[in-house]
């Protein structure tokens, strides 16, 4: 079942990169993107934020990746930092990108990760928010789209690392093709 199209997902990252636009008037910004999943997000917002009239001073990427996820594919090891932002992150205002948020762990650990490394501002943007699996309450300053508690995939979500690539939401239904 189609959750969102790749229309609709272009509308939603325009309007998260005004926001942000407007928050970091003139002034130079870090997206910081989660690996592997908010590739298509960080690259997709530096775009639209580069398109801002008044927005950022200067937009600079750079992405991290943590892991959480056995084997087996499944949630439940405790987050760790597998590669770390090649940026200085001291006094700069940074945004940390990640496609999707449903139980909190590992956004609450690089949100408070990040904020011993002492940013000037930390926010977070989402694109995706699970907020029915939520276990750990979390600040989300931009936020797309609300998702319902089903297995989704495509625009950088992944089943045993295929469908990323796809340009829309889509759900994936035991026995589907996609």
């Amino acid at each position: 079942m189609m959750l969102y199209t790749a229309a609709e997902i272009a509308a939603a990252i325009e309007g998260l990169a005004s926001q942000i636009a407007a928050d970091h008037r003139r002034q130079p910004l870090v997206l910081l993107g989660v690996l592997k999943g908010a590739i298509c997000l960080t690259a997709d917002l530096a775009r639209a934020l580069a398109g801002s009239a008044d927005g950022p001073s200067e937009i600079m990427v750079d992405y991290l990746c943590v892991q959480r996820y056995g084997e087996s594919g499944k949630a439940g090891k405790p987050a760790r930092l597998a590669a770390d932002a090649s940026l200085p992150l001291e006094g700069i205002n940074l945004v940390l990108v990640d496609n999707v948020v449903d139980r909190g762990v590992t956004l609450a650990y690089l949100q408070a990760l990040l904020a011993q490394r002492r940013p000037a501002q930390l926010r977070t943007c989402v694109l995706f928010d699970k907020a029915a699996r939520r276990e750990v309450e979390i600040p989300i300053d931009y936020r797309g789209f609300a998702v319902p508690d089903v297995f989704v995939i495509g625009y950088g979500l992944d089943y045993k690392e295929s469908y990323r690539n796809l340009p829309y939401l889509t759900e994936l239904r035991e026995g589907q093709t996609v």
